[in-house]
Parts: C-alpha cells; structure tokens; sequence
C-alpha cells in the first residue's frame, strides 16, 4: 500500500509545466520544474518513513522522473533492522519479478525487431521439449500475456528435500564443482541436473484448460535459453552487450555477489524452509535459484537508477543515449494489452493498470491506460506512463527478515 500510496500522490501532483521528453535521464530540480519541493518531500517522507515504522521494510528508495528529468531521488531507513547500514542510492537490489521486463523481455523485443521470433507461431519451434505435448501449439504471445493455461507456478525446490526436511544426497554440496556448478546460496551448489529437472517439471505440468488471464512464470525460465539457442550467444553477455552496455545500465547483474561487496548488497530475507541461510547477492526466488540465479522469471540485481535508465528507454519509443535499441512500433506493441477483449489487462510481459476498478490495482488509478511496468515479491515496483511522461520506481526488502511480516 505504501508504495501505490506514493505513486497516486505524484500522478496527481504533475500537472505541471511540460517539457520535452530527454533522450537521456538528467537530474534536475523541483524549483526548476516548478514543483512545491517541501510538500513534496513532506508527503513522501511521511509515508516511506510510515512504513518504516511499521515495519513494512526496513529501508527503501524512490526514484521519479517526469519527461526524463529525475526531480525526486531519496532513500530511506537502512539495509536492515540493526540500523547499521543507511540505504545508499548506489545499492543493489534483488529486482524479483521485475526481471521479467528487464531480461528476457528486452531481448526477444529485439528478436521481434530482427524477425528471428515470431510470436505467432507455436512454441514448440523455439522449445523443443514441448513437441507433441500440450503446450506444443502455445504462442508466445499467449505466454508473455499470461493467458496460455500455464499453471501458475512451480514450488521446484520441494522435490529436493526429504519428509524430514534434509536434503536429498545428491541434489547440494557445501562447495562448487563440475559436477555440482550452480550457486543457489552461499556455500550451497546444486547438481548439473537441476536445470533439467526444472524443464521437466515445467514440461510434464499439466496445462489449466483455461484460456483466460492466470499469471504464471512458468515460460519465464525457458526464455534464457531460448535467447541463446537463437543468438548463439551466452545469455548475460548478450544482455550486457545488445541492453545494458548501450545504455550505461553498468550495475545490471546476475549474481552481484560475483562483483560487489555484500555492503553494497541489500538483503533480502533468512530462507527459514529451504537453503536455511540468510539470502545477500543471491537471489531470493527458490526456482530462480535452482536456475543458479539465471532466470528471466527473477534473478536480476541492479540501482535503481539504473532500472531508470531501462524503463526510460521504454518510454522512449526504444531509444536512449542516442542508441536505438528497440523498435518504437515493438515497444508500442509489448506494452499494450494483448487481449483487450477477454478482460485481461496485461500486455506483452508488462503489466497494466486493470480494466475496472482500478483503485484496486497494483498502479494509481490516475495512470494512464498507456502506463506499464511490474512488480517484484520481494518489495520492487517500476512503472512508466507515456501520457504522462512520469516514471516512478520504489525498491525495498520487504522480505527481511521474513516474508511473514
């Protein structure tokens, strides 16, 4: 609540003068966009620092942009509850489900753009696991707007423990080798195997039988591999090279714990129920981990600014820093509703402001049907809206100590 709080507070205050949109991000301030800072700034204090109080999270950070102008970039509270470590704006977060709009996603746009993917055709042309099984003639574009009958997820980390709670002998050891290669927290590396076993689960998981809007994440952990069978390239560096890099999203990572000090990290949450360690740099998502944190369904770390920098280059038309790196006309056609008529609000692995009663979504109610983004279970929210010219971003981990909160 706090953060739709915040974000239908600056939809309403924006009525201001309007510039032109900037190719580039710059910081500029409220008294130069003609904006009341003090009561900005007393409103959202107010309600970040609520929550604090509260203990909805321990620390957050907010970031909003109107026409490519950063006028509001704050933190607040600290890494956790010990009061240790104040929130800084070059910290790193767990994205959670907004990975999905910032991994896989700008990387079959780009595909789209280049006519390698079609989104029509059935899938099992690009996974060929699904041939002649029921999710053989799924399209993409069914999957990306969640109305494919996917089930809605998969708790894959079940099947490697025992009753009692222990693991299973083969499926972890306490250090990484060829045969055991993916981190899943730290001092804990899964088999070889355990990217197989997630396709299959994923494979032999019946669909619903339903046509109709189910979020399911399930497609989330096939598209990396998707991407790299089609580009002949490693699924990070492509993103680095072809999304990140051109931009100067510099801090957008898998495993930030690979390049960053863990005080730069924030935490997410103790896993009390299956890897039995704090989670800081490795990503909280249990199927994600399995992945070795290499996951389009969640895995990606990053600043907020630059999660800014990616969302602004959506609400761009494709462009940024004078790169172009999607297509206006494929931007256009992933953010909006792909299946209006069946009452399903999502575009194409965005996600929309619902069609009624719209008080009750994730997003203002004052967004704009053209607005878009995503949120993260661990306490991550990034929305853009075209009319508008207004990009908010609200990061936190909310999961610390425990989602149970």
């Amino acid at each position: 609540m706090t953060k739709k709080k915040i974000l239908v507070l600056l939809v309403q205050l924006l009525v201001v003068n309007s510039f032109s949109q900037s190719n580039v991000l710059v910081h500029q301030s409220m008294s130069e966009m003609g904006i009341d800072s003090a009561w900005v700034y007393q409103r959202i204090d107010s309600i970040a620092n609520d929550g604090i109080r509260q203990k909805a999270f321990p620390g957050c950070q907010i970031l909003v942009a109107k026409n490519g102008r950063i006028f509001f970039h704050k933190t607040y509270g600290y890494h956790t509850y010990d009061s240790i470590l104040p929130v800084r704006k070059d910290n790193l977060y767990d994205f959670a489900s907004i990975s999905k709009i910032t991994t896989a996603l700008p990387a079959i746009m780009q595909l789209v753009d280049q006519k390698k993917i079609d989104l029509h055709v059935p899938m099992r042309l690009y996974w060929s696991d699904f041939e002649g099984i029921d999710k053989g003639d799924l399209t993409l574009q069914e999957i990306l707007a969640h109305q494919a009958g996917l089930y809605p997820w998969i708790a894959y980390w079940k099947s490697t423990v025992r009753q009692n709670g222990h693991f299973k002998w083969f499926t972890f050891r306490n250090d990484s080798s060829a045969r055991y290669p993916y981190a899943v927290a730290e001092n804990l590396f899964a088999h070889k195997n355990t990217r197989k076993r997630v396709y299959k689960a994923i494979k032999e998981k019946p669909l619903t039988g339903n046509k109709t809007y189910q979020y399911s994440g399930l497609a989330f952990y096939l598209l990396p591999s998707i991407v790299e069978q089609i580009t002949n390239t490693d699924f990070e560096s492509y993103l680095k090279d072809n999304i990140y890099a051109p931009i100067g999203a510099n801090s957008l990572c898998y495993r930030p714990y690979r390049y960053y000090p863990k005080n730069e990290i924030i935490p997410t949450e103790r896993d009390s129920f299956f890897r039995m360690r704090l989670l800081h740099g490795y990503v909280h998502d249990e199927g994600a981990a399995l992945m070795g944190g290499l996951s389009s369904n969640a895995g990606l770390f990053g600043t907020t600014e630059d999660l800014a920098k990616l969302m602004q280059m959506y609400l761009n038309g494709g462009i940024y820093n004078d790169k172009r790196i999607l297509s206006d006309s494929v931007v256009h056609l992933f953010t909006q509703r792909a299946f209006p008529e069946s009452d399903n609000r999502r575009g194409l692995g965005f996600d929309k402001p619902l069609l009624k009663n719209k008080a009750q979504g994730a997003s203002a109610p004052d967004a704009s049907a053209n607005s878009f983004g995503h949120s993260g279970y661990t306490g991550t929210f990034a929305w853009a809206d075209p009319d508008n010219g207004l990009l908010f971003i609200f990061m936190s981990n909310r999961v610390y100590p425990t989602r149970k909160n």
